[in-house]
């Protein structure tokens, strides 16, 4: 077995004498890259961003923006990462550095002030900054956009600013602020920085990082990663992998590790093993079959997300308000799902679905519908040496569908109710309801009830009302620091006359 190295700003270095639980954040550190910062310590402020190589979309690599606090650095093993560090360039010996054109236009546009979460926030644009379909709109502003800045592929001095905007959260130049929805600044304030991401230009030819978009990323690694008794390992292909947890059920699984980064930094939980499986190629699958939708488990939200193009408008809703943009592209459904927890976002959408997840082990695989799948608070029927490998969506799909959720924050906040409606609604009548909820009962739950007062019926103001009430009633919502039952309930009643106010809005126009 090679002994694990990873590349940073493009020198390799090892892994070792690194803790199998080591953050790539104190990685960093520890080595006097300090551009990252510990904010937060549970990917809430985007302080720690850096650039990792991965598969790409619309490219064969993509340069995308991680939580360096979450992700164990054991996980990059083989991998490429470029942190705030490296995005300037180096000048001749005894000059200064060129700075990248993000960091210029931060600079240029006052969007620093303690400068403690600036190295984040240009990780996190630059991510973007690279994102092969970003384009500017065509129309007045368009003379703003990419291709107006200067031959540093900066948009300096072109008075890009709010005024130019497409839109609250689209900058001319194609820039979606989505991209910075998980950084936060305790003392610049946002509009510089938003100008400084509607100012910067497009990447250009002898751009470097951009050039490495048209490489291969680093292809994946068996890691056999073990100091003071404590291991972290990664096999090749989901078969070696089920063998691993037959032999050692008591493994903790992760693929992003959105959730047990959290753990170890915040309740200082360690493994004996971590096993990784979000580079296996049976887990990263996306199909699109006659009757149904496969989605691999090890897909990040991202990816899903991209690829899917809004394919199924229940899953577009849903991705913008799961956490952030820096969560997602390392979050997966299987991992969400096999947390068990009562608040995930996707939970009560895949319910609305009728999704069914396939379960896999050494002795093979099954598949069971999501609506049987928890059993209770943080409990499922996957059972010990098992792995979600995909989720399943059957076709067609329901043509009247929403998800609305309901918490403190617009964006990045864990909800306190999540509600997700697909319906069949011909010549007036509901034919199928289908309606997940988050946040009311010990685990995600299907609104049977409130599905049969909406069946065979009118969708009609006299049986909405009538179904909202009934749908206040389901679930048993409990007081916390979130919200309180009454208002949970509420909640409930309302988002369903939410959705008839929005489809009869719709029709009517």
């Amino acid at each position: 077995m090679v002994a694990a190295r990873i590349t940073v700003n493009g020198k390799e270095a090892p892994i070792s004498p690194a803790a199998p639980h080591t953050t790539t954040l104190d990685f960093l550190r520890e080595r006097g890259l300090t551009g990252s910062k510990e904010g937060c310590a549970e990917g809430e402020c985007g302080a720690c961003s850096v650039l990792v190589a991965r598969p790409g979309v619309n490219k064969p690599t993509d340069w995308v923006a991680v939580n360096a606090c979450l992700v164990p650095v054991a996980a990059l093993d083989g991998q490429e990462i470029i942190t705030s560090e490296g995005l300037a360039t180096a000048g001749e010996p005894g000059m200064p550095a060129t700075l990248h054109p993000v960091q210029e236009e931060m600079a240029v546009r006052g969007g620093s002030q303690c400068g403690y979460c600036t190295p984040g926030f240009i990780c996190s644009m630059a991510a973007e900054y690279y994102r092969p379909d970003r384009c500017a709109h065509a129309g007045p502003d368009s003379a703003s956009g990419p291709d107006s800045g200067s031959g540093s592929g900066s948009g300096s001095g072109s008075g890009s600013g709010p005024a130019d905007s497409i839109d609250h959260e689209h900058g001319p130049n194609g820039f979606d602020l989505h991209a910075l929805s998980g950084n936060l600044c305790r003392c610049t304030g946002y509009r510089p920085i938003r100008d400084a991401a509607f100012a910067v230009g497009a990447p250009t030819d002898e751009d470097p990082l951009a050039q490495r978009r048209e490489q291969s990323p680093p292809a994946p690694v068996a890691t056999e990663y073990t100091q003071d008794d404590s291991a972290f390992l990664r096999k090749n292909t989901l078969a070696e992998t089920l063998e691993l947890l037959r032999e050692r059920p008591d493994a903790v699984v992760v693929a992003g590790s959105t959730d047990w980064g959290v753990e170890v930094n915040i309740r200082s939980r360690r493994a004996d093993c971590v096993v990784a499986v979000d580079r296996l190629p049976e887990l990263r699958e996306l199909r699109v079959e006659s009757d149904h939708i496969e989605l691999g488990a090890a897909l990040t939200l991202t990816e899903i997300e991209r690829r899917l193009d809004g394919d199924v408008p229940l899953l577009a809703e849903l991705f913008p308000q799961f956490a952030s943009r820096l969560i997602r592209n390392g979050a997966t459904l299987g991992g969400n799902l096999g947390t068990g927890s009562p608040i995930g976002d996707s939970p009560p959408v895949l319910l609305a679905l009728e999704a069914s997840v396939v379960l896999a082990d050494a002795d093979g695989e099954r598949e069971v519908p999501l609506a049987d799948y928890f059993t209770g608070y943080r409990q499922s029927v996957r059972r010990p040496g098992e792995l979600i490998r995909s989720v399943r969506i059957p076709l067609p799909l329901s043509p009247v569908s929403a998800f609305h959720k309901i918490a403190k924050r617009r964006f990045d906040d864990i909800s306190s109710v999540a509600v997700a409606f697909a319906l069949d609604v011909e010549d007036g009548i509901v034919r199928k309801a289908r309606i997940g909820l988050g946040g009311v009962a010990a685990t995600p739950v299907r609104a049977l009830a409130t599905e049969a007062a909406l069946e065979g019926k009118p969708w009609a103001t006299e049986t909405v009302e009538a179904a909202a009430r009934v749908l206040r009633g389901e679930g048993t919502p409990m007081d916390d620091h979130r919200a309180s039952s009454l208002y949970r309930s509420a909640m409930l009643g309302q988002s369903l006359l939410k959705l008839y106010a929005q489809t009869t809005e719709a029709v009517s126009s």
